[in-house]
C-alpha cells in the first residue's frame, strides 16, 4: 500500500470538504477598495466591492456627510448578500464635511446645479462599469441627501431597474417630472421627520401615480429623519431593520 498516495487523497478530500462548506458569497470573497476617478478635472474617491463577477450592481449615494464609514459598512452588508456595490463620491476626494454649514454648502451646490449632480452619478456608473460591474443590471439607492440624488437620477431617465430612497428629500424641482423614469421607485420615510414632511411624501405618491410609475411608499411611525444611521440619537432599530429587509427583498425580486 502506498501510504503517501493515501495521505494525499485524505488531504485533497479535506480541502474539497472545506471548500463546499464555504458560503457562495460573503466577506471572504468581497474585498472592497477605494477607487480614484476624475470628473471634469476634479478628483473623486469612491468605494467598490463585489463578491463575484457580474453580480447585480447597487449604486450607493451618500448623505450630506460625504462618503464615510457608514456608506462603506452598508456597501459591505450588501456585498455579503451577493451584490456588487459602487459607493459614489459626489463631493470630491477628501471632502468629508463635519460642520453643518459646510454640509449645506456642498449639498446646496448640487441642488442648485442639477446637471452636475446627474453627471457625477453617471460618472460613478461609468467608473463602476470600467471595473467590471454590470451596469445594465443595476439599482440606485441613497440616504438623506443621497436619497434626493437618487430620485434626481430617476427623473433623468437613467436606465436602472430601481431607485431607492432612505429618508431622502422628496420634492420635485420646478420644471422636472417622472415622465421619463424607467425603473421602480421605492421610498422609505419616517413619519416623524420634520425636515421632509408627510405632505412631501403624499405629493410624491400622487406624482408617481399620475405618471404611471411603479412605486412603493412606506412610512414608519415615530421614525425621525436619518432613522437608519447607526449610533446616533436619531437611529430607530425597528424602522431600520424593517426597511433594510424590505430593500433586500426588493433587490431579490428585481434582479431575478
Amino acid at each position: 500500500m502506498n501510504t503517501d498516495r493515501t495521505g494525499n487523497k485524505v488531504i485533497i478530500h479535506l480541502i474539497l470538504s472545506l471548500l463546499f462548506m464555504l458560503p457562495a458569497a460573503g466577506p471572504v470573497f468581497a474585498a472592497g477598495n477605494s477607487v480614484q476617478y476624475s470628473v471634469n478635472g476634479v478628483d473623486y474617491e469612491g468605494y467598490y466591492v463585489s463578491p463575484r463577477d457580474k453580480a447585480p450592481l447597487v449604486l450607493l449615494i451618500h448623505d450630506w456627510d460625504g462618503l464615510t464609514d457608514y456608506e462603506i459598512k452598508r456597501a459591505r452588508m450588501l456585498a455579503d448578500e451577493g451584490y456588487a456595490v459602487f459607493a459614489a463620491d459626489l463631493f470630491g476626494a477628501g471632502v468629508r464635511p463635519t460642520e453643518v454649514r459646510d454640509k449645506r454648502r456642498h449639498t446646496g451646490e448640487l441642488y442648485t446645479d442639477r446637471e452636475k449632480m446627474r453627471s457625477l452619478m453617471q460618472a460613478a456608473l461609468d467608473t463602476a462599469h470600467s471595473l467590471g460591474a454590470d451596469t445594465g443590471n443595476a439599482v440606485a439607492m441613497g440616504y438623506c441627501f443621497g436619497g434626493a440624488a437618487v430620485l434626481e437620477l430617476a427623473r433623468s431617465g437613467a436606465g436602472l431597474r430601481g431607485f431607492v430612497s432612505f429618508h431622502g428629500g422628496l420634492a420635485t424641482p420646478e420644471g422636472q417630472s417622472y415622465e421619463n423614469t424607467q425603473g421602480k421607485v421605492l421610498v422609505f420615510h419616517g413619519s416623524a421627520d420634520t425636515a421632509i414632511t408627510m405632505e412631501d411624501f403624499s405629493r410624491l405618491t400622487m406624482e408617481l401615480e399620475s405618471h404611471g410609475i411603479a412605486h412603493e411608499m412606506t412610512s414608519y411611525g415615530g421614525a425621525p429623519h436619518a432613522f437608519t444611521h447607526f449610533g446616533t440619537e436619531r437611529y430607530r432599530a425597528d424602522a431600520d431593520q424593517a426597511s433594510w429587509q424590505r430593500f433586500l427583498t426588493f433587490l431579490d425580486v428585481i434582479f431575478q
